[in-house]
């Protein structure tokens, strides 16, 4: 069997695949800060599934430097010579989340992609995955007329560029406690709660509320105008990053955007300020506008790609 994880802020997937058959064997989901390590959720996962692992691959949430990942958002690091020890075999595969993630999209089926734009798929060329969930991860995907070429980024992390008095006026309110102010403190989660408290902060209103989760669900039924808010102004901003990195990337044939945020307020996407920012580059809007931009819907995209590498599979096809 192979065992492939796709390894989070907030949750670490873990499943046992056997490669001559489709989907996963076995397949559990663990809250990543409750548990000291990686190692100690293979040791859980193995006890409840008995397997003899020969291949493993992992996504990480963060940059992989000789086997090894200081992770952004977790309190400890993954090894793989520690993971390869743990599981018996001579080489674990360690792989940024977003690598692993555009690896996956190759796997995806009709219902696990949801369409915000066409677009002119006739254009082709590269493509860019961005992904805002605990933090925000992107990655890009290089056409070289047969199939695509996978890279990693840390592109989140680049410095957040206002657009108007509002997001100057968030920046400068984040300033106050951070160094440095990135795309991540703003289009993530924690970015949400940010810019919910920078709301609450400025107008005097709102306030109380510190989970994204609950955030999102009183901007999407209607209930609290702060959060309805802060939810359309983290959407334009995700639409402005994901403008900047098909920009950055000349990612012609296509926007997939992931992560766990996008399905969950997938109605405010489609209203039109994600694609309206996206689109806002000047001289370049005719460009972004011809762009196809689709939402991947299946939580699994990662683990699915780690599990493709696990396999040394190559992505194949256009993802069209």
């Amino acid at each position: 069997m192979d065992i492939a994880g796709d390894i989070g802020g907030t949750h670490t997937r873990l499943a046992l695949f056997d490669p001559s058959a489709a989907g996963p064997a076995a397949l559990e989901v663990y809250p990543s800060r409750e548990h000291d390590g990686l190692e100690s959720m293979i040791r859980a996962f193995l006890t409840a599934h008995p397997a003899r692992v020969e291949r493993a691959c992992f996504g990480v949430a963060g940059p992989v430097q000789n086997g090894h990942v200081k992770t952004t958002n977790l309190a400890w690091p993954v090894d793989a010579m520690s993971v390869a020890r743990l599981l018996g075999i001579e080489h674990v595969g360690l792989v940024n989340d977003l690598y692993a993630n555009a690896y996956g999209i190759a796997d995806l089926g009709p219902d696990d992609i949801d369409t915000l734009r066409e677009g002119d798929p006739s254009m082709g060329g590269n493509a860019a995955v961005i992904s805002a969930g605990t933090g925000l991860g992107e990655a890009g995907l290089f056409w070289d007329r047969r199939r695509y070429h996978v890279f990693a980024s840390e592109g989140g992390h680049t410095d957040f560029g206002p657009r108007d008095e509002d997001e100057l006026a968030l920046r400068a309110y984040l300033a106050r406690n951070h160094a440095h102010v990135s795309y991540e403190r703003v289009c993530s989660g924690m970015g949400l709660v940010a810019i919910h408290d920078f709301l609450s902060h400025r107008d005097g209103v709102g306030g109380g509320r510190t989970e994204a989760s609950a955030i999102t669900k009183a901007a999407l039924d209607g209930s609290d105008p702060v959060c309805a808010r802060a939810l359309d102004m983290m959407v334009r901003i995700y639409g402005a990053e994901a403008g900047n990195l098909a920009l950055k990337l000349l990612a012609t044939g296509g926007i997939y955007v992931g992560g766990g945020i996008a399905p969950r307020i997938l109605p405010k996407l489609k209203e039109g300020g994600f694609l309206e920012a996206l689109d806002a580059k000047g001289r370049f809007a005719g460009l972004l506008s011809r762009i196809p931009v689709h939402v991947i819907l299946n939580d699994r995209t990662a683990l699915l790609g780690a599990a493709r590498l696990a396999r040394g599979d190559e992505p194949g096809l256009h993802y069209g």
